[in-house]
């Protein structure tokens, strides 16, 4: 069904077509509520009948993808395999990589690479594996759009009622009812202000999928320009000049050249979990302290081997008069001009000059990065209980959940998005499963208040 826009629904309105209230609805199946289902399908195996959660979650997706469009053969991981789904916050777990390795036959192959650092479509393959293990907790097809509060007839917000677009529902739609909400639907591409998409100009996100669709129709490439400075965005420069050998591939960034990524050991102890625990109660201007000095550990930075791999074979073209890899340094884009004949005018401007280069070129990719969704946009109607601090930024306890109005009894939890009050692990994977449990630990207890015993809807 689909909720009267504009305003709350009432304990008394039509329940769920499935005809029933869930502890928790997870909004997103990406890595981080993946942990949390584990989580709560491990605890569940052991618990009694009444202490067991009723969890679900809803994927937009057919199926279970994390940034499949940068899936490059033979790019690594940037976190250590423990740091996976589980292990952190139970070693004994079944479903971390490890078990995976052993179930897929390659745990001494992967042992002998003397390596923390997966293949990234192996780590890939290791989430797929793990979601499927819970696909009875997920409803893939589901995309949220909207969410509502619930008022019992004293006026406290005690459910919500999450509505998804779904194809096989009845009129196109479903709506499910919930005593708590997870909302962990990850970062989404950032662009230049004005940058727009088209068949020509990508963000690094669809690389592997537009690669593959050139290849595939034989389109000539005999430029194409990336603009961006870090991780992604190297391995973007990368993976065009091996995909396209006739091609110019030129890299466009403000610094003279990639920043090495920080992952020294005592650098890394920002991720750790006893980091979440000093950062979120530290006061503001030491948040953003710690913030800048550890930037150099995620943001704008590339790992060493592929900036001295990058760098050895630009030279080498160089060495050979053939230069295919150029870097374009302390420059920017200043304009993109599409063309009658399909390519692309791209103006990059010499900083400290002002001099202008016109490239024409076949493809322009935007390795810009990604940034947080707008919460008020995906909480809907939900995000007008949320406490704001005076920033305007969502108030989050140390449990992730948000502080809400003092009216309102259903929890809203995050799992991304929430870099001003956990620190920089709140988008990576480096607390992930520890961060699960400390959700799921949380749910358990609020399942066994009084006030959260079943009750006829």
């Amino acid at each position: 069904m689909w909720l009267p826009e504009g305003g709350d629904a009432t304990v008394n309105s039509p329940l769920t077509e499935h005809d029933t209230v869930h502890d928790v609805l997870g909004v997103g199946f990406g890595p981080s509520n993946l942990a949390l289902a584990i989580a709560i399908d491990e605890h569940n195996a052991t618990a009694p009948r009444e202490g067991r959660l009723n969890a679900l979650f809803l994927e937009r997706q057919p199926c279970f993808g994390w940034h499949r469009g940068m899936l490059i053969d033979d790019a690594t991981m940037q976190v250590s395999f423990l740091k996976d789904l589980v292990t952190l916050r139970n070693p004994s777990s079944d479903f971390s990589f490890l078990c995976f390795l052993r179930e897929r036959g390659r745990l001494i192959d992967f042992l002998n690479q003397k390596t923390l650092f997966p293949l990234r479509v192996e780590f890939h393959e290791y989430l797929e594996w793990a979601a499927d293990r819970v696909r009875h907790l997920v409803a893939y097809d589901h995309e949220v759009t909207s969410i509502s509060p619930v008022r019992d007839e004293s006026g406290t917000v005690v459910f919500y009622d999450v509505t998804c677009r779904n194809p096989r529902a009845t009129g196109g739609s479903v709506t499910y009812r919930a005593r708590d909400i997870c909302v962990a639907v990850g970062l989404e591409p950032h662009l230049p202000p004005g940058a727009e998409l088209s068949d020509r100009v990508w963000h690094n996100s669809a690389l592997m999928q537009r690669v593959g669709e050139l290849v595939a129709a034989r389109t000539p490439v005999r430029r194409a320009v990336v603009l961006g400075a870090g991780q992604s965005a190297a391995e973007t420069v990368d993976y065009l000049h091996r995909s396209f050998p006739e091609a110019e591939v030129c890299a466009v960034f403000a610094k003279y050249g990639y920043t090495p990524a920080d992952d020294s050991p005592f650098a890394n102890r920002i991720f750790d979990p006893e980091a979440v625990d000093a950062y979120f109660q530290a006061p503001s201007e030491v948040k953003q302290t710690l913030f800048d000095y550890h930037r150099s550990t995620n943001y704008s930075v590339v790992d060493m081997e592929l900036i001295e791999s990058l760098y050895a074979t630009a030279y080498q073209e160089k060495v050979a008069g053939r230069e295919r890899l150029r870097f374009l340094n302390v420059s920017r884009i200043s304009g993109v001009t599409p063309r009658p004949d399909g390519l692309l005018d791209v103006a990059v401007e010499y900083l400290p000059t002002g001099e202008l280069q016109l490239l024409r070129a076949d493809l322009l990719v935007h390795a810009t990065g990604y940034r947080p969704r707008d919460l008020t946009s995906l909480l809907g109607e939900a995000a007008k209980v949320c406490l704001r601090d005076d920033s305007d930024a969502v108030r989050v306890r140390r449990d992730h959940r948000v502080e809400t109005a003092s009216d309102v009894q259903a929890g809203i939890y995050l799992q991304g998005g929430t870099e001003h009050t956990h620190g920089l692990t709140s988008t990576l994977l480096s607390t992930t499963a520890i961060r699960a449990g400390e959700i799921q630990r949380c749910l358990v207890d609020r399942l066994a208040m009084p006030s959260r015993q079943p009750t006829a809807a």
